[in-house]
């Protein structure tokens, strides 16, 4: 089993909680801070069409964030991924009291490790115990899991650890929330527009005919997530802004425009629509088909690259990878026929 955190292994025994998800991980109960749990229940609390969303201590405010059915999550183009877990506030003392101590009662976790628990925690000490007389004055932070489980979900097996209200947590633990680490992971709930792209023309195309190619401008506009931990009065914002088009015709017998196939924004928009007039005009963004497709179609794949930065408290800020999401379209090619006199 990988290493989990204190509150982590003593709930493992179902016969002292029941509520032991099917990946291992315990949930942890509903009387933590932000609703928190070890798999990270998600509360939606919607207001008009501002949607805020608790998960494992953190609130993420999506109301700036692509909507409709076609919207997707951003693919880093680099091999740098969201935390995967993460340590936030979980519980008062008095929460975490009550957590602990149906544990230590049932005796399912042995004796041993009962009474190093409760040494760690100070339990017997009724005025002092669990840090009771910190009340109000800080927070025992624990660790939570993306609701996924990404490689190193696991990582996070350090806890439950005191921190006074005005201080930063221990260096030892890594991913602990920072303005920085919500805005990586604001990164992860960004879903951008769909692409599928218009092209002109449009059902079919010609062998040796340039296709042009552009994305609807009123639909391909910056989206962004603020992610936020209210009881320490910090968040970030990462900002998705639409960069390129990059155009694969599905086929090495084809020729992009431009020839790498990159289409750079310009004016808020990708690619320029067709119009009467243009068709001996070369398409800034496009593609010319050498062959037929014959009874198939040629894949076309359509991937934006969008620019994510991002703005926190105290005037935080920086860039992130850039991510990547693109999709794939149809495209029938037919010979140009001949008409013989």
């Amino acid at each position: 089993m990988p290493a989990l955190s204190v509150t982590s292994r003593v709930l493992i025994a179902p016969a002292v909680i029941g509520a032991v998800l099917l990946s291992g991980v315990p949930a942890l109960a509903d009387n933590t801070i932000g609703g928190g749990a070890q798999a990270p229940n998600t509360n939606a609390d919607a207001n008009g069409d501002n949607l805020s969303v608790t998960a494992g201590g953190v609130v993420f405010d999506r109301s700036k964030n692509g909507s409709g059915t076609s919207t997707g999550a951003l693919t880093s183009s680099t091999n740098w991924s969201p935390p995967p877990c993460w340590y936030a506030p979980k519980y008062t003392p008095e929460q975490l009291q009550k957590t602990l101590e149906p544990i230590w009662e049932a005796e399912s976790t042995g004796y041993e490790w009962d009474a190093e628990q409760r040494k760690k925690y100070n339990a017997d000490d009724k005025e002092k115990g669990f840090n009771k007389d910190k009340t109000g004055k800080g927070y025992w932070w624990d660790s939570y899991v993306d609701k996924s489980y990404p490689p190193g979900w696991d990582a996070c097996d350090k806890g439950p650890f005191w921190v006074d209200t005005g201080d930063a947590p221990p260096a030892e633990y890594e991913n602990a929330v920072t303005p920085e680490i919500l805005a990586e992971l604001a990164y992860n709930e960004i879903r951008v527009p769909g692409t599928k792209v218009t092209l002109a023309p449009a059902e079919t195309t010609k062998v040796n005919l340039p296709t042009w190619a552009w994305l609807d401008g009123a639909a391909f506009k910056p989206v962004s997530v603020t992610a936020s931990v209210p009881v320490l009065h910090i968040q970030a914002t990462a900002t998705a802004e639409p960069v390129s088009l990059k155009i694969e015709p599905g086929t090495a017998d084809a020729v992009t425009y431009p020839a790498s196939g990159v289409c750079e924004i310009n004016n808020g928009r990708i690619g320029e629509p067709y119009a009467k007039g243009k068709a001996d005009q070369t398409p800034p963004c496009g593609v010319k088909y050498l062959r037929s497709s014959g009874d198939a179609t040629f894949p076309l794949r359509a991937t934006v690259t969008w620019k994510i930065t991002w703005t926190g408290t105290g005037g935080a800020g920086g860039d992130l990878p850039d991510g990547n999401f693109g999709a794939t379209q149809d495209v029938v090619v037919q010979e140009i026929q001949a008409v013989n006199r």
